[in-house]
């Protein structure tokens, strides 16, 4: 399956101010035609899942800039009613578009944006996981997101940019809560070839998923793209020639996030987006698509890329 790319960062490219702590949850409640506009983007540009702007929704995060509970509540809802929105309205101008001898893709997916605990706070510990928070602390900060999320129907849940075993095991409870009713990724940041960025061997945190229900992929994100085929390569070792979990990759373009400025740093080092998929996916990726600083002329050169073989995801 092909994934989309940035959303953060596609919207500051297109004149959003997302350097507050709200980041792309700002837009969201501001200027909600613009998320849609990216959403729809993307899925003409070749995306088979579009994920919503829910990454940096949450009750706490919301509060500091005077929002309530309910506009929290609100929030999460429509982001989820938005990508349908864009969707639908590619699905319809696709329909309107096709003849009756041209392929049709698939339904595309949306799936609900859940970042982790330390993206709320503002301050970089999304990719090292120091919170100094209870294990409590995280289970019932990501109930309260993931079950309002989960109710307003997405087809998955994207629990994203992982730091740790330890925040990844919080939401995996809540997701097998739930029932299963929506299944979820499980994608962690990592800071080497080898390592998750709390500094636990990705291969490891894979056992963590074996075997249990509501699981529908585990893998990378947010993670320079020069690290992805190891990480990988790792993951599909332990999970083994016979495994049935899909691994997911959808790395950012290369850059460091400056918490201090909230702004990304560096030089892209996505030239051939295209050329490093078709080494994921022969790495033993299968969802594969981009996170911050990718925009949707990278996902179009994926998808081309990708579906020059037989092997291409849909």
């Amino acid at each position: 399956m092909i994934l989309d790319g940035g959303l953060g960062t596609e919207l500051e490219r297109r004149g959003c101010d997302v350097t507050n702590s709200l980041w792309s949850a700002r837009v969201l409640v501001e200027n909600p035609e613009l998320v849609e506009a990216v959403h729809f983007d993307y899925l003409c540009a070749g995306a088979g899942c579009i994920t919503t702007a829910s990454y940096q929704v949450s009750r706490s995060g919301f509060r500091r800039f005077g929002l309530t509970r309910n506009d929290t509540i609100r929030a999460l809802q429509s982001s989820v009613a938005i990508a349908k929105q864009a969707r639908d309205r590619f699905l319809a101008e696709t329909t309107a578009a096709t003849d009756a001898n041209s392929p049709i893709r698939h339904r595309p997916l949306v799936a609900a944006s859940i970042g982790p605990y330390g993206a709320t706070l503002g301050d970089g510990s999304e990719y090292h996981g120091n919170y100094h928070c209870s294990y409590d602390t995280l289970l019932a900060f990501h109930r309260e997101r993931i079950e309002i999320l989960a109710a307003a129907g997405p087809d998955l849940l994207a629990c994203e940019t992982i730091p740790s075993m330890a925040e990844a095991e919080a939401m995996l409870r809540v997701v097998q809560d739930l029932g299963g009713e929506v299944p979820a990724w499980f994608s962690f940041s990592c800071r080497d070839d080898a390592h998750n960025c709390h500094g636990e061997l990705l291969r490891d945190c894979a056992s963590l998923f074996l075997g249990e229900s509501g699981v529908a992929a585990i893998g990378l994100n947010c993670t320079p793209p020069h690290l992805v085929t190891a990480l990988v390569t790792a993951l599909a070792q332990e999970l083994g020639a016979q495994a049935t979990l899909p691994i997911i990759a959808y790395p950012n373009s290369g850059q460091t996030w400056d918490a201090a400025h909230r702004c990304w740093l560096g030089a892209n080092s996505l030239p051939d987006i295209g050329t490093l998929a078709r080494e994921w996916r022969n790495a033993g990726a299968s969802w594969i698509g981009g996170c911050c600083g990718t925009q949707p002329r990278d996902i179009a050169h994926l998808r081309a890329a990708l579906c020059a073989s037989p092997t291409s995801p849909a």
